[in-house]
């Protein structure tokens, strides 16, 4: 029987592991956030009155077994003057059969099952959900996209009304072996998987270690100037009484260069190995050269993150 694994996550972040940890012999449920309110996804939920399909799109798409053509296909954007403009194909196609099931879960069951996606895809929530942070000077912000954008160090983060968790992600969640908070925008891309209250119930009472893949780079207004163990430390103050008890990092040696590019355009640093605050963290690192290069910017790689987590498997998590 293979091990069960739950990934926690949003983006970009989550699509590059499960694109390479798609092909091992596991059992994936992908857990997505749904609280994004930007571009087409942003445009769309305002239209339909539907919750963000724009990340869960993207992750059928990278679990795919099919084409790279078709792949393509879903993640064609329109470059038009009319309403189309800048909507994803992939997210027209999830409403349009939202529209037709009267779900979200069973739309992406028939977009999975024409996609040949072989592992599970559960939004948090079937919620239409809006993202709250509130700064460390006490400004409430409502919206993911005004969060992003918002430069302010975050104090916390929440929904503006208490989600009601997709039963079938909690069950993944008690049945899983190992669960996984992927790469990605921490305070909007993880954080919102796992801020529900009866999800956090759900991974308190797991019996399954939690890790965590870290970010290489920090994201501006969200985790400036932090470590590997700063974004540890985001995470357990919203897991209760669990904690994370194993980290992947990366040690890629990144060239100056590459380092002044992203504060140049990005505004972004390095995320640096802290060894000495994981130590008293008690949190099991596991470091390894994992970033490539990849049209000009830095990407994990994804086969070879997927290689280390199936390892940890192996071991007997």
């Amino acid at each position: 029987m293979h091990k069960k694994v739950v990934v926690f996550g949003g983006g970009t972040g989550i699509s590059y592991l499960l694109r390479g940890l798609k092909d091992f012999p596991v059992d994936i449920t992908a857990i997505i956030t749904v609280a994004d309110n930007g571009r087409s996804t942003g445009r769309l939920r305002n239209e339909f009155n539907v919750p963000a399909v724009g990340d869960i799109r993207q992750v059928i798409t990278n679990l795919s077994g099919e084409r790279k053509e078709i792949k393509d296909l879903m993640s064609y954007r329109f470059s038009t003057y009319s309403d189309f403009n800048g909507h994803s194909l992939g997210n027209l196609i999830l409403i349009a059969m939202m529209n037709i099931t009267g779900s979200l879960k069973d739309s992406i069951t028939c977009l999975s099952d024409l996609l040949d996606v072989r592992h599970k895809v559960y939004p948090i929530s079937e919620d239409s959900l809006t993202l709250m942070a509130e700064t460390e000077k006490g400004e409430i912000i409502e919206g993911e996209e005004e969060i992003t954008h918002n430069r302010d160090i975050k104090k916390r983060i929440f929904y503006k009304d208490e989600p009601t968790i997709t039963p079938e992600a909690l069950q993944a969640v008690s049945e899983a072996d190992l669960i996984i908070f992927s790469m990605g925008s921490l305070y909007t891309s993880i954080l919102p998987t796992i801020i529900g209250k009866d999800m956090r119930k759900a991974i308190k009472k797991s019996k399954a270690k939690l890790m965590y893949i870290c970010n290489a780079m920090t994201q501006p207004g969200e985790t400036d100037n932090f470590c590997v163990s700063d974004h540890i430390k985001v995470l357990n103050k919203y897991l209760d009484k669990r904690k994370i008890e194993i980290v992947i990092a990366t040690n890629t040696d990144i060239s100056q260069e590459m380092i002044d590019k992203y504060r140049r355009e990005e505004e972004k640093s390095k995320v640096n190995i802290d060894y000495e605050q994981l130590d008293e963290l008690g949190v099991e690192l596991i470091e390894s050269d994992l970033l490539v290069l990849d049209d000009g910017t830095l990407k994990h790689d994804s086969l070879l993150l997927s290689t280390i987590v199936f390892s940890y498997l192996m071991r007997g998590c």
